[in-house]
């Protein structure tokens, strides 16, 4: 079990690329995110794959930090992908929405605005590891919200 959950937690090995594996793991989210949007009516799907991984990831990334001896270990991208998954969810489907998608999401992934920062400093273990990055998620989908409801899709 210990395998699967690193690859999971590892997004299938993204985590492990060099410099800013949030970052890769971000990236790796895309193509995922596309099929799904591509191949299954609407983005309310994107959402529910985003609530099943959640679960999946706090599984995964509890254990494989339980093997690695260390807390939200930077190899760890499985929480990325569940919060790009929520903001691709919201922005508009092109290529101008989903760079916008891409970089909120970032930028609220590395700043940790409260309440982020609180979660990431206080919730432990894999719900820990998780939920500070659905939070950015949320976030960055409020963000494309109004920005879509201020100047139109984009």
């Amino acid at each position: 079990m210990s395998r699967i959950a690193a690859l999971i937690a590892t997004w299938f090995g993204s985590g492990y690329l060099p410099k800013a594996p949030g970052t890769w793991g971000s990236l790796a989210a895309l193509p995922f995110a596309w099929v799904i949007l591509n191949f299954f009516p609407g983005p309310y799907l994107l959402l529910v794959a985003s609530g099943a991984l959640l679960f999946v990831g706090v599984w995964a990334s509890a254990l494989h930090s339980q093997t690695l001896g260390s807390h939200d270990a930077g190899e760890i991208v499985v929480d990325e992908v569940v919060g790009q998954w929520i903001v691709l969810a919201i922005a508009p489907y092109s290529p101008l929405g989903w760079l916008a998608a891409f970089l909120l999401f970032r930028f609220f992934d590395v700043v940790k605005p409260w309440p982020i920062s609180w979660i990431d400093k206080r919730v432990t273990g894999g719900w820990g590891i998780m939920l500070d990055d659905v939070v950015a998620g949320i976030f960055g989908g409020l963000t494309i919200a109004l920005i879509v409801f201020v100047v139109g899709d984009f």
